[in-house]
Parts: C-alpha cells; sequence; structure tokens
C-alpha cells in the first residue's frame, strides 16, 4: 500500500522553510516509491479546507528551485486552533488517508502537534519541523532561519556604524525577537575593534530596560564614542516584565495576532523611541530603524549551512515518521551537530531564553560567550578597511 505525507508550514516565513518542505517531499518519494506528498496551502487552514498540491507530481529540479526560494511558498498562517478546529484538522487529514503530518514551525505549531496527537487515535504520526529566526525552540542548539537572519543582521550593523563613523549621530535598529534576543545579539557577531566598533549597546527582552536607561547609557556613549549604535528587540521589557510597546504604543494602535501577542513588527515602537531621543539629544543625527520582517527571508543572504540543516530535518521528518510523534530537534555536541526526535511536549509552547551568561551585567551588551556562540554560526565578517574616522 503506497503512503501518504502531508506537509504544511505555519508563522513567520524564513529564508530556508522551504529546504525542509523540499527534503521531506524527495526523502518520502525515495524511500517510499508510489507514495503520495501532499502540500497544505496556509498551514493548517489548508489542511482542514482540503487545499492541498500534489508534490509528488513535482519534478525533483523543480522542487530544488522551491527549496532554493525564500519565505513560504506552501503560504502560511498564525491560526491557533481549538479542539474544533483540530477536529477539523484530523478528518481533512483522514479524508485523504494521511499515515503522517509534517508541521514547519515554532513552539505553537508543535503545540498544535500535540492536540492533534492526541485526538487522532489511529496509527497516523504527527511530526514537528523546527524553524524559526527567533532561534527559542528548546531543545534545539539553533533554529533553521536563525543562521540567515543573523547574516542580514550583522551585516546590517556592520554597514549602519560604518555609516555613523562618517556622519557621527545616534541610530537605533529594532530587531525582531519577542521573548529571545539571539536575533539582536547578532548585531554584535561581525563587532571587531574592541569596543569601539557599533553597535555600543545591545538591549534583549532577558534584561531589564526602561527608556530613561536607554537614554543615559547613549548620552555615555556619545561622549567616549562621538556617536551611538544600538541594536534593540522589538520584545524588550521593564523591569515589571511589561513589553516596552506596551506602554509606548497607544491602545487604539496596538494590533494582536490569533495567539493574544501584540505585533511588535511594525513602526509604532520606532516612532515613540525617536521622540524620545529627539527630545533628549535636541539637533543630534538621530535615527530609529524598524527591521521588521526584512531579517526574516532576505533573498540576497541565505547561508548554505542554514540551507542544508533545514533540508537534512525535513529528510530525518520522514524517517522520524516510522516511529513516532515528536519534534525534530538539531542538537550541538562534540563540535557537531546531529538530529533528534524529541517528544512534542518537550518543545511546545517553552521558549529558550539567551542563556544569562550571554549578556552582560550592565544590561547593555552581550558576552564574549555569546560571541563565541555567534561566531561559530554567523558568516564570516567581509574585510573592510578601518575608517581614518
Amino acid at each position: 500500500m503506497s503512503r501518504v505525507f502531508v506537509i504544511a508550514q505555519g508563522g513567520g516565513p524564513t529564508a530556508v522553510i522551504n529546504q525542509t518542505v523540499a527534503g521531506a517531499a524527495l526523502a518520502a518519494r525515495e524511500r517510499h516509491p508510489g507514495c503520495k506528498v501532499l502540500g497544505a496551502r496556509h498551514g493548517i487552514r489548508g489542511v482542514a479546507a482540503g487545499d492541498l498540491v500534489d508534490l509528488s507530481a513535482v519534478s525533483e529540479a523543480d522542487l530544488r528551485r522551491f527549496a532554493d526560494t525564500p519565505n513560504s511558498g506552501l503560504g502560511s498562517t498564525r491560526d491557533k486552533p481549538d479542539e474544533a478546529y483540530c477536529e477539523r484538522i484530523v478528518a481533512g487529514l483522514q479524508k485523504v488517508n494521511a499515515d503522517a503530518f509534517i508541521y514547519v514551525g515554532g513552539n505553537d505549531t508543535a503545540g498544535t502537534m500535540g492536540i492533534l496527537d492526541r485526538i487522532e487515535t489511529g496509527a497516523m504520526k504527527f511530526v514537528h519541523a523546527p524553524k524559526t529566526i527567533d532561534n527559542d525552540l528548546v531543545e534545539n542548539d539553533h533554529t533553521p532561519g536563525f543562521i540567515s537572519a543573523a547574516w542580514f543582521v550583522a551585516a546590517a550593523f556592520l554597514s549602519v556604524d560604518l555609516d555613523f563613523r562618517a556622519m557621527p549621530g545616534i541610530y537605533v535598529g529594532i530587531v525582531m525577537g519577542r521573548h529571545a534576543g539571539f536575533l539582536t545579539a547578532a548585531a554584535a557577531a561581525w563587532r571587531r575593534d574592541g569596543e569601539k566598533d557599533g553597535p555600543h549597546l545591545i538591549y534583549v527582552p532577558e534584561a531589564h530596560f526602561s527608556p530613561d536607561k536607554l537614554i543615559a547609557d547613549i548620552r555615555a556613549a556619545r561622549e567616549t564614542y562621538g556617536r551611538c549604535v544600538v541594536a534593540m528587540s522589538e520584545g524588550v521589557q521593564t523591569e515589571d516584565g511589561t513589553p516596552l510597546a506596551e506602554s509606548l504604543i497607544p491602545d487604539e494602535r496596538k494590533e494582536r495576532d490569533d495567539h493574544g501577542n501584540l505585533q511588535l513588527s511594525g513602526g509604532d515602537l520606532g516612532l515613540a523611541l525617536q521622540a524620545a531621543i529627539t527630545a533628549a539629544f535636541p539637533k543630534v543625527r538621530a535615527r530609529v530603524d524598524t527591521f521588521g520582517y526584512l531579517p526574516r527571508g532576505f533573498a540576497g543572504m541565505i547561508s548554505d549551512v542554514d540551507r542544508r540543516e533545514a533540508f537534512a530535518i525535513g529528510r530525518f521528518a520522514v524517517d522520524a515518521a516510522e516511529t513516532g510523534s515528536g519534534s525534530v530537534a538539531m542538537q550541538y555536541a562534540d563540535g557537531r551537530i546531529s538530529l533528534k526526535l524529541v517528544p512534542l511536549a518537550a518543545v511546545a509552547g517553552k521558549t529558550q531564553h539567551m542563556p544569562g551568561g550571554f549578556v552582560a551585567p550592565s544590561g547593555n551588551d552581550v558576552t564574549d560567550a555569546c560571541r563565541a556562540y555567534l561566531d561559530r554560526l554567523v558568516p564570516p565578517r567581509p574585510e573592510v578597511w578601518t575608517p581614518f574616522v
């Protein structure tokens, strides 16, 4: 009897999420000749509605071109399914006689898979394949999509630091990262010239933040370097654990997704910070940029390592479906990455934060341990001339 695999993508796109789909589709076809591989449009919505693409009919050459294209080629969703919605998803899978459902996503996706695995009492397997530029999935050394996004962030901050050496002032770049600061920390990956290189200040959700401290820190950096470049996570929190955006963005401008999360990737937080910095430093060149979605699927900077790892995870997910349900994890030991299937409950709804040893005691920088971690992952810095200024 031929087998049926259904594959879907959930949550925010990445530069390499299509690699995982292609890896799974090709592995299924190789290992189970005559099998059917179906891709669901827009994640679990497509599964429930029967809106499926026959990936079995796509040539290997086209699947590999699809793999090399950034962002979710099947379409994605941030739906947070309740029990009734999950019943419809299971019904959709049963309608096509699915033997396995592979869902590529983050910790919310793993949670959905846990519900589906509980509801479906037959032999169907549910395998969660990791992805997220936030790099915040427990059980994983890092996640597919993070390396490429971190490369973008490192390059952006090297570039803007050179800009603000030429024409000194204040720059703040707001980077994605609701609960974990890994991607913002990547702003320091290419910092080489001691403390002189920017970013001079780095703020992540793992350390308490206040606008008053920001202004004081900027003032001190300007006195030392004549300029100040700041990397800030969109999810920085005040001492009571409240996201800064909650207090700075007016209620009428707040938007939330289906999971109840405040949308942080718009420009409102940046506008509020721009006003505060301009008031504190009148007549000083100052700019606040919100990176928003740019780092997560940038076509010009896709890491080869990221590509290979994401593809390998898709292949591994097909093998894992033979043994049982679970979440694929990338784990690091003895200088190498290995793949392992861990329980869905070990990943679902959990957040991996930056280790305490990665955040400087000052709360406005990262440590050498964090830099060593980033050096292992982020592509090498290009050769640039040390400016005369």
